[in-house]
Order: structure tokens, then C-alpha cells, then sequence
């Protein structure tokens, strides 16, 4: 492996690995945390949550990942036959359907709706408890889906 693909694969894992982190939090104990507040106060505090993630630099991690990925699976496609090419390929596939598409398709909506949400409408409750049970358990799929990418990554960088 050259050493530009060495550095590219290294942020590529090491991205993942930083992503994977966020989302294990989430879903070991900051959900958790949410679900035990009173419902106006867990919707108050993930809206909260919802807006400043979108302006601090996990964002950049998590955008900058995925272009990385999606660099690393070009490269990938053009040399199957080269040794670590296929751990490449699912590295990259893992992030960007297992994280990255799935942010996009099932967490995304639920923030929306969340963010529309009264946090003292009597309705509200019901979304809550929807809500909570949805979000982490597509959480669960981005963490499992991070990690499983850096892992591959990692051992792609020894190969």
C-alpha cells in the first residue's frame, strides 16, 4: 500500500472509529439518560442536542468520513484483484449505507418531526416514547456499521 492510500485508509478509519464512538454514547447512555427526564424535558433537550450537532465539528468528521469512503470505494473498485481491496470495499459500504444512508433515511426524519414537536403538547408523549425507541434503534445499526468499518479499514492498513 502506498503511502497516500495508507494516510487516506488511516482517516478513513480513523473517522469511523470517531463516529462509531459518538453513536455507542448515544446508544449506552445518553438515550437512556433522555428517556428517564420528564417527556417535555427529553424533547426539550434533544431538540437542543439536535441543533448543535448540526453546527460543530462532528459534522465535518461525519460528512468528511463519508467523502473519504467514498474515495476509498472508488480506489477499491479499480483494484479488486490487489491485496486489501475487498476489506476496502466493505469498509466503505459499511459507512456509507450502515451510517451514513441510514443518518440520512431514519435518524434525519425522526429529528424533523422531533424538532416540530411541542415539548408540552399532551401528543407529545406518544412521540416521545416513538421517538426514543426508533431513533436508538437505527443508532444501534450506525454504531455496529461504524465500527465494523474501521475495523476493516484497520486490518486493510496491515495487509
Amino acid at each position: 500500500m502506498d503511502q497516500l492510500l495508507f494516510a487516506v485508509v488511516l482517516l478513513a478509519a480513523l473517522g469511523c472509529s470517531l463516529i462509531a464512538g459518538v453513536f455507542f454514547a448515544f446508544s449506552t447512555f445518553v438515550m437512556k439518560a433522555l428517556a428517564r427526564l420528564v417527556v417535555a424535558e427529553g424533547i426539550a433537550a434533544m431538540q437542543s442536542i439536535n441543533v448543535v450537532v448540526v453546527r460543530s465539528w462532528f459534522m465535518a468528521v461525519f460528512i468528511g468520513t463519508a467523502v473519504i469512503c467514498a474515495v476509498v470505494l472508488t480506489y477499491s473498485l479499480f483494484r479488486l484483484d490487489q491485496p486489501g481491496a475487498i476489506l476496502l470495499l466493505g469498509g466503505s459500504l459499511l459507512y456509507l449505507l450502515g451510517c451514513f444512508m441510514v443518518t440520512i433515511v431514519f435518524n434525519v426524519p425522526r429529528n424533523d418531526a422531533l424538532a416540530s414537536a411541542e415539548a408540552n403538547d399532551p401528543n407529545s408523549v406518544r412521540l416521545w416514547s416513538g421517538y426514543i425507541a426508533g431513533w436508538t434503534a437505527w443508532n444501534h445499526v450506525r454504531t455496529a456499521a461504524a465500527l465494523a468499518a474501521a475495523a476493516l479499514f484497520s486490518i486493510a492498513l496491515v495487509c
